[in-house]
């Protein structure tokens, strides 16, 4: 018997990699979940597609291979797109397969009718149709090597018409993944050499390209005796064991990365592309190496662009590279990178009262959390607080939403990464705000059995719009958030819930949650006064925190600023 060409997809993404798919049934979609049911591919029931798209994203990315979603016609689909453009901008192999409805009722403006090209266009390395059934196999095995190839999203049209049709014979079409070492030529690795050893006060800025390159990217700052700053997504991969590190730059950096990156002579950037041009050296010699061609320069000017893997390049490079002897300027560097550290975990303790700061709890979290744990963050003050307070192993991985910078993100990537690896910690550390978007799916980890530990960052507001409020010299308004106990909430679902209001008696709770056995819930009431301060306050900053204390004086909100001052600026 003929196989349909449902099952015809669904056989060359699994042999493609694919262990899961993540979405919501319905009608267009039923030969599709049928083809699924009766696979060696688990489908994971979400509650609200957007869900998916954000815990297919995670698995992609942490276990490093094809995973699926899928949703039915119109409504079913586009609700996935803020977690795919989430996953596309991580570079996440993910593939959706996105119902259409029939051929011959396209074009009439039929119920639920959607042209999903250009929208998923936009969030994507490959959007095709399957247009006959002929095309089966060819149009899912590019879109998976796609996918694979070319890291990101890639998605499937497929009418359901199509879909129940015998797929026929067809060539055997399958997933071809090359693995070429891409390095520099020869003259550019001289040209490198030539700019590296010319320079005195060298900086080394790392970003998510490094994430194999650990022990190559040790031995050039060795030799340079060159400070390591590092972008935030490079955390895991440039933090653990490493001696010549200075830490974070950007707005959610600390003093010394700033400092290494912006009173250099020469920077050498590593698989990095930062947006946030204001922290670039205006007088630097810069040189960039990437993975990827369209990268070079376009954050700022560089004097020498190449294109290469990070950790074959820097093997080439270093038999090129003078060692020096002088450390005076990464000695400096590093032990402004210790004080900024002992600084920022002043913040993160008890302090006086019951008012839990926010980085006392990450810095509990972090402390009893295992050595292999998963930290996801919610956009916003948490992830601020996850980059700030949890230390990177070298056996830890953390999830953010740095480039795409959405909300809601931390519980449903929870959700991936724990179905990736079901054998290792996962944590959430949820916003108030991030939370409620989405927090129908809690319910998935009760039905999944998924058993994720949830932190929630309570301090009844959505804090960094606040804080953006606040800079800009404006009023905060319609930040305030009333919310529920969320420990309740949780019972009601049926997971583990505990609410902690006092200082005193979070690290026991803390203890306590990370160890139940199950899906568990800590909802935390944080100081909503905290501030995240970033490595070096402009002038404008402050000139707009003063306007905005004035307008909250005048509008008789005196005790609010009074307690900003009290909480951030008096020791």
């Amino acid at each position: 018997m003929a196989k349909t060409v449902a099952e015809v997809v669904i056989e060359t993404l699994q042999q493609a990699g694919a262990k899961h798919c993540w979405g919501v049934p319905g009608d267009s979609l039923n030969y599709v979940t049928d083809a699924i049911r009766r696979s060696d591919i688990d489908w994971v029931h979400v509650r609200h597609e957007e869900v998916g798209g954000f815990a297919a994203g995670a698995e992609a990315t942490l276990a490093n291979r094809l995973t699926l979603c899928a949703g039915s016609c119109g409504p079913g689909s586009l609700h996935f797109v803020n977690g795919l453009f989430e996953a596309h901008r991580n570079r996440s192999p993910v593939v959706l397969i996105a119902s259409q409805i029939k051929r011959d009722e396209q074009g009439f403006d039929f119920p639920q009718e959607v042209d999903y090209k250009p929208i998923f266009d936009q969030c994507s390395v490959f959007c095709q149709e399957i247009r006959t059934p002929a095309q089966a196999r060819r149009v899912t095995a590019m879109a998976a090597q796609a996918a694979l190839a070319r890291r990101g999203v890639a998605v499937i049209i497929l009418p359901v018409d199509v879909s129940q049709e015998a797929a026929g014979d067809e060539p055997p079409f399958s997933v071809h993944l090359a693995q070429p070492n891409i390095r520099p030529s020869e003259n550019e690795l001289n040209r490198i050499a030539e700019i590296l050893n010319a320079g005195k006060k060298i900086a080394i800025y790392g970003g998510s390209g490094c994430e194999h390159a650990h022990g190559a990217l040790m031995a050039l700052a060795e030799r340079l005796k060159a400070p390591i700053a590092h972008t935030s997504r490079a955390k895991d991969f440039i933090e653990p064991n490493n001696p010549y590190n200075v830490g974070m730059t950007g707005i959610f950096g600390v003093e010394s990365g700033y400092h290494a990156v912006l009173e250099c002579d020469t920077l050498l950037l590593l698989g990095c592309d930062f947006a946030w041009r204001q922290y670039y050296p205006s007088h630097a010699r810069i040189i960039q190496i990437d993975i990827d061609p369209a990268h070079l320069g376009r954050r700022h000017p560089v004097e020498l662009g190449v294109v290469g893997d990070i950790a074959d390049t820097l093997r080439a490079l270093a038999p090129r590279i003078q060692p020096r002897g002088d450390s005076t300027w990464l000695d400096d560097c590093v032990a402004r990178h210790h004080k900024a550290m002992a600084d920022l975990n002043e913040r993160a303790t008890p302090g006086d009262g019951d008012t839990i700061r926010p980085q006392y709890l990450t810095a509990l979290i972090d402390k009893h959390a295992s050595d292999d744990a998963i930290f996801t963050a919610d956009g916003g003050s948490p992830m601020v607080w996850a980059l700030r307070h949890t230390r990177a192993l070298g056996t830890r991985r953390t999830i953010i939403s740095l480039s795409h910078g959405t909300m809601a993100n931390a519980m449903p990537q929870a959700l991936g990464a724990k179905k990736a690896f079901p054998n290792r910690q996962v944590i959430a550390l949820s916003g108030d705000g991030g939370l409620t978007m989405l927090l129908g799916d809690l319910i998935t980890a009760v039905q999944e059995n998924i058993a994720i530990k949830v932190a929630v960052f309570n301090n009844g507001s959505l804090g960094f719009v606040e804080l953006e409020q606040k800079v800009e010299g404006l009023l905060d308004a319609y930040t305030e958030l009333k919310n529920p106990d969320f420990a309740q909430v949780a019972t009601a679902m049926g997971i583990h819930g505990t609410r902690v209001e006092s200082a005193a008696a979070l690290e026991r709770a803390v203890i306590e949650w990370l160890a139940h056995p199950g899906p568990a819930l800590l909802d935390v009431t944080t100081d909503k006064f905290e501030l995240v301060m970033p490595p070096a306050v402009e002038a404008a900053q402050v000139l707009g925190t003063a306007l905005y204390s004035a307008k909250a004086v005048l509008s008789g909100r005196g005790g609010d600023v009074l307690d900003l001052i009290k909480d951030n600026f008096i020791k």
